[in-house]
């Protein structure tokens, strides 16, 4: 069989995200996805520098690193985060981590509390509800007047993008947004740059992707995150299926109950449920103790 290489890297490994928009020399990148994830709320960004992305908090000892710090023109903070796989309290850590841009705006001394607005972004590589049935790709949360029903407080705002609901084709993409979101998703599927992929920052980007293109310590580097990454997906996937398992197999268990509480006989109950005959054997002994 005839397995092709990947032409271009992987941007949800941490060599990958870096190289792609946590480098000085590529911040353009950063800067043109962040203006088209905003666009809409805000007016362009002009610029971006890039801030140190380690912070120790004021009281405690936990550190939040942060895959991408920086702010624009205005002063206003932005935190980039790639995710790879979904955790516990994982809404609570980003909740977190805001805190650490709010919290070094304050001034020693006289000082009104006036602060810059920040932002922090994730790009997940998972969804936060399976059961979520409008498959939303980006999700934008602000503190809100319940009453109301308006926005309290607009400078604090955090965007999730489910990336797996992005499920958009070529020929169906129909903003310069839409083309980030496929080529994030995509990126290392593809063989060739698409017809619709001629803007410059893309040109630059696909230039930047292409592996066979790395050092031999890039290359080095690159396939360390990458089995990180595979790693990691692998050993989620694997107790996501475990679990299902299970699962399933309770849901059989309590079926072959009902049906033979309603005088069912094993061999019908065998074949609704998939159980075995030995399966079967124990659910009947057990219902006669």
């Amino acid at each position: 069989m005839n397995i092709k290489k990947e032409r271009y890297l992987n941007p949800f490994t941490d060599f990958g995200f870096k190289r792609l928009f946590g480098e000085e020399a590529n911040k353009d990148l950063l800067l043109d996805f962040l203006n088209g994830l905003l666009c809409k709320e805000k007016g362009n960004i002009k610029t971006m520098t890039y801030l140190k992305n380690e912070h120790l908090p004021y009281f405690g000892e936990r550190k939040a690193i942060f895959d991408i710090y920086c702010e624009n023109e205005a002063g206003e903070k932005y935190i980039v985060e790639i995710q790879k796989v979904k955790q516990n309290f994982f809404k609570d850590r980003t909740v977190y981590y805001s805190t650490f841009p709010i919290q070094e705006q304050a001034v020693r001394g006289d000082w009104n509390f006036r602060l810059q607005a920040v932002y922090t972004v994730g790009i997940l590589d998972f969804v936060f509800d399976d059961r979520d049935k409008d498959k939303t790709v980006v999700t934008e949360v602000k503190l809100m007047d319940i009453e109301k029903k308006k926005v309290f407080y607009d400078k604090l705002t955090f965007i999730y993008m489910q990336m797996p609901n992005f499920n958009k084709t070529e020929d169906e993409l129909e903003t310069h947004f839409d083309k980030w979101l496929y080529v994030i998703k995509n990126l290392p599927k593809l063989q060739d740059r698409p017809v619709k992929f001629q803007e410059r920052v893309f040109e630059k980007l696909f230039r930047l992707a292409e592996i066979e293109k790395f050092g031999y310590e890039e290359r080095t580097a690159y396939e360390d995150s990458l089995k990180v990454y595979r790693d990691l997906k692998n050993s989620v996937d694997t107790a996501r299926e475990e679990g299902r398992e299970e699962g399933e197999k309770k849901k059989a268990l309590e079926i072959a109950e009902a049906m033979f509480g309603e005088g069912e006989s094993a061999a019908k109950i065998s074949k609704y449920t998939g159980l075995s005959a030995e399966e079967i054997g124990r659910i009947q002994q057990g219902l006669e103790k």
